[in-house]
């Protein structure tokens, strides 16, 4: 069975991302977690605690969630479970990881977009895991993905090969194509990634991360995954 964690406000994109879940279960079993952080109230009095905890769900974000537990309900082997958590900090966050054994973080794009700092937080803290991460793409995807386009960082010094076989041990992707990263020649590069994509059908890109310090910044530098509107599965270089 896999776990996958998907911290959401429960947007349109939060069903794209739990069927996406559900495909890379491979008919195995899964249990999804739907994961909404709030600050933890600030606050000496019980009851006011309390009450600011007591936030309902609006109309849209019901649909979302009895959207989700639909699909869930109607897969075979496969669970469901909201998680609220209250304050967020390095260790709770890989303590959550480690108790609901998750196998897989998955960010749509509308939680990348959230303003609180919470949420941005989140985010970062993801990436400083060990446990890899899928990223939704900003435009519609297919929830299932096979062909894949690996973005070789010179500074990993890490072989294709290597990231072919930790792909074969826990997904079902094969990488067709492989570019050297791209971060400072986006615009000189992007003919030749164009036409690598639709050549190989590719609906996916598999890119390596380091932990990074974190840091809040008013404008937020795009990314692979915001230029090409692909999903991107980012694995964390110590784990391949």
């Amino acid at each position: 069975m896999k776990n996958f964690l998907i911290p959401t406000t429960l947007k349109d994109d939060t069903i794209s991302a739990v069927k996406s879940a559900v495909k890379q279960s491979k008919s195995s079993g899964c249990e999804i977690i739907l994961m909404m952080v709030s600050d933890a109230p600030d606050t000496f009095s019980s009851s006011s605690y309390l009450r600011e905890m007591r936030t309902g769900l609006t109309a849209s974000q019901e649909i979302v969630l009895e959207t989700c537990r639909y699909i869930i309900e109607h897969t075979p082997n496969c669970k469901i479970k909201i998680h609220n958590q209250y304050g967020l900090s390095s260790p709770i966050f890989k303590h959550i990881i480690d108790v609901f054994s998750v196998k897989l973080v998955i960010l749509t794009h509308s939680y990348k977009q959230e303003t609180k700092r919470i949420h941005q937080y989140l985010v970062q803290l993801a990436g400083n895991q060990k446990c890899p991460i899928l990223h939704l793409g900003s435009e519609r995807f297919k929830e299932d993905f096979n062909k894949a386009l690996y973005i070789e960082n010179a500074h990993a010094n890490m072989h294709v090969k290597d990231v072919q076989q930790f792909l074969n041990d826990n997904f079902s992707f094969e990488i067709v194509s492989q570019t050297s990263n791209f971060d400072d020649n986006y615009e000189k590069f992007a003919p030749y990634l164009t036409e690598a994509i639709s050549k190989y059908d590719i609906d996916l890109l598999v890119e390596t991360r380091k932990g990074e310090k974190i840091k809040f910044k008013k404008t937020k530098k795009e990314n692979v995954n915001d230029k090409l509107g692909l999903p991107v599965l980012s694995l964390y270089e110590e784990l391949v």
